[in-house]
């Protein structure tokens, strides 16, 4: 198979979505894998050590998306990307179709394949393309929220840790997944007082015996979560429906609540945020305040540490990619269901009923297309 790797062009998106080493195990199972020009350069990777893997380096986007069979992509298709998509070409990416509705239309116009890494799913309802960049984007949530705490950046001034005599911040995780248990875990190991709430009690029970000592668990409710959200200084949306929009936890009406230079950080902004408020934003300009609140909202926040998170997605998706550049894509899926859940939109039709559902769009049965 021809396999296209485009350079990133979405603002501040420093990935790529192959290493070179996983550039030679597809070179070396006689797959042409084309790169564009410097994709790699952000991540740490030049264009010589793709070459030594047995890739091919092609000067521009253009040349990437008309020779390929198959792209492998880090993040959606921008604007400018949607021309260059030819029917029937397999797009491997983080899509999140269901915040945004242009993106949609426009690969049901395009008639190509559309494989989504977040609705990869396991038969235990893990999502293993996702999970690598979920703890990634975990981390970062506290390192982030930590920095936008200070009070140059309009947050409370809050040390996270406290010091001896001084008690430590209050950081409150909404969701106990692979985002949620990150965060807890890392703005515990800096000292803060965490609570961290999910809607699962076994869930629940599973992070009270895994948890420092200084993580409370608590059941997520309304009334929870408008009486929490007073006195947390950090707090850190970790929901995901996968496939679908996220439910809006945190409610306009609670912000007037909060203490001033409290600071939210949602996650979940790749899947429309589980804040009422939520904008997204880049890593130019991350933050804004809403009744004295600082939101930050990056909606590609591992992009940030490109070199961990580009190592962590290879990682992840290579074997896909491998099955699918070996069996093509129809039989690839049909062999997995895990990776027959990955798609979205095939030629025009809407397989994935989170994507059908957000916008009111016909549903195929994804056995039609195969």
């Amino acid at each position: 198979m021809i396999i296209g790797v485009p350079k990133e062009i979405k603002n501040n998106e420093n990935r790529v979505a192959l290493t070179p080493a996983g550039a030679l195990e597809l070179s070396k199972r006689g797959h042409a894998v084309y790169v564009q020009a410097t994709a790699g350069v952000s991540s740490g990777f030049s264009d010589d050590e793709y070459v030594s893997a047995g890739a091919k380096i092609l000067p521009a986007i253009e040349d990437v998306y008309g020779i390929a069979e198959m792209i492998i992509k880090v993040k959606e298709p921008i604007e400018q990307e949607y021309p260059l998509i030819q029917p029937d070409q397999l797009l491997f990416t983080y899509f999140h179709f269901a915040s945004y509705e242009p993106l949609t239309r426009a690969m049901i116009a395009s008639d190509a394949i559309c494989l989504a890494y977040e609705t990869v799913e396991l038969p235990d309802r893990s999502l293993p393309l996702l999970v690598p960049m979920s703890e990634v984007a975990g981390r970062m949530a506290i390192q982030e929220g930590a920095k936008y705490l200070e009070k140059p950046a309009k947050g409370r001034g809050v040390l996270l840790g406290g010091v001896p005599g001084v008690p430590p911040g209050r950081v409150l995780v909404i969701g106990g997944g692979i985002v949620g248990m990150q965060a807890a875990k890392m703005a515990a190991g800096l000292g803060a007082q965490v609570t961290l709430l999910d809607v699962s009690l076994p869930r629940l029970r599973y992070l009270a015996d895994v948890m420092p000592a200084n993580v409370t668990t608590i059941h997520s409710n309304e009334y929870n979560i408008r009486k929490l959200v007073r006195d947390h200084d950090l707090i850190v949306g970790a929901i995901l429906i996968p496939g679908a929009k996220a439910p809006k936890l945190i409610t306009r009406d609670m912000l007037k609540t909060m203490q001033p230079g409290t600071v939210l950080v949602d996650v979940a902004v790749d899947q429309g945020g589980c804040f009422e408020t939520t904008k997204p934003t880049t890593h130019e300009n991350p933050t804004y305040i809403i009744d004295d609140v600082v939101h930050y909202c990056v909606a590609n926040m591992p992009g940030a540490v490109p070199y961990t998170s580009t190592i962590a997605l290879t990682n992840a998706t290579l074997p896909y990619a491998i099955q699918l550049a070996d069996k093509g894509w129809k039989k690839a899926c049909a062999d997995n269901l895990a990776l027959q859940l990955g798609l979205n939109v095939v030629n025009g039709k809407v397989v994935y009923k989170g994507v059908s559902d957000a916008f009111g769009l016909p549903y195929n049965e994804v056995s039609e297309v195969l």
